[in-house]
């Protein structure tokens, strides 16, 4: 697996947009900025998230997918899915992200540096936003999800910036295989690593698995 790639694009809210969700908005229109862009615990300077309870926070903080991912989803569809059509906020060539560990880390440019905390699950706004038929059963099963990522150094960031793989724990559960399917061996794996903060963003998840498995 490579250890390093290039951020392509640095997306965030273009514009707030009407959903037929709970809010009557959502921050999903994300677009690529020109430029040095900070990053701050919570996510990307200026960047937004409506939904609260399920986006953003320290634990999804930003959103990465990989280019060669939505490339694949451009020969299914037949029309191009630019930087940022799927609400992601760092575009990357080079890194296979489904593949990463849970834990990792990644060195972005010069100074920001974060950790990969876990797949994103795919939601009805994403679905509205595509109008695809079954968009989201479609997106799951293909399993290119892409990882939500948090932020431990802050900085700035820009498109042509390295992303380095700079610490894989040893655990081994990757985001591919926890998303498709999570087991209590996997969330056992993950609690045993003395080194891995997942207690806060897995809890829900981990309670899920035990319990389907008690």
């Amino acid at each position: 697996m490579n250890s390093k790639g290039t951020l392509l694009a640095v997306c965030r809210l273009h514009a707030l947009t009407p959903d037929a969700n709970a809010f009557g908005l959502t921050a999903i229109d994300k677009r690529p900025v020109a430029g040095p862009v900070k990053v701050t615990k919570y996510g990307l300077y200026a960047d937004v998230q409506v939904d609260r309870k399920n986006h953003g926070g320290r634990d999804k903080a930003l959103y990465a997918y990989a280019q060669h991912d939505a490339e694949y989803w451009q020969e299914i569809l037949g029309y191009p899915v630019p930087p940022g059509l799927f609400g992601e906020n760092l575009r990357i060539a080079g890194l296979d992200v489904n593949q990463a560990l849970i834990g990792e880390q990644w060195r972005i440019g010069a100074e920001v540096l974060v950790e990969v905390t876990m797949p994103r699950t795919p939601c009805a706004t994403f679905q509205r936003r595509l109008d695809e038929p079954q968009w989201v059963k479609r997106f799951s099963q293909a399993g290119r999800v892409g990882p939500y990522l948090r932020v431990l150094e802050t900085g700035s960031i820009e498109a042509g910036d390295v992303v380095e793989v700079v610490h894989r724990p040893g655990h081994g559960v990757r985001i591919a295989e926890w998303f498709a399917h999570p087991t209590a061996e996997l969330a056992q794996a993950l609690l045993a690593d003395p080194d891995l903060d997942v207690a806060a963003a897995f809890e829900p998840y981990f309670e899920k698995v035990f319990r389907r498995e008690a």
